[in-house]
């Protein structure tokens, strides 16, 4: 499901999400209501975010939030082993 608010956000993690796939360059998104929701739901989440390599020194304050940050590029060939076998590996 794709989300553009923190309260749509908060139905989806009420509804048992798995993970959060976030993108961390969308101008006008409110990262740190989004994070707050995300942070407050129990149990919490893992949060995914992606980036570009251009974008990377703008959206460093929100990778501590994330329990893993990448670029577009290796979101794109690593996205089927993180949906098999989650973040940690």
């Amino acid at each position: 499901m794709f989300t553009r608010t923190p309260d749509e956000l908060e139905r989806e993690l009420d509804a048992g999400a798995d993970l959060v796939l976030l993108d961390l360059t969308t101008a006008g998104w409110d990262y740190d209501a989004l994070f707050t929701a995300i942070e407050a739901h129990s149990p919490r989440v893992p949060v995914l975010g992606f980036t570009t390599h251009v974008e990377a020194r703008r959206t460093l304050p929100l990778h501590p939030r994330c329990e893993r940050v990448v670029t577009r590029e290796t979101l794109t060939q690593e996205l089927p082993h993180i949906l098999t076998v989650g973040l940690a590996a």
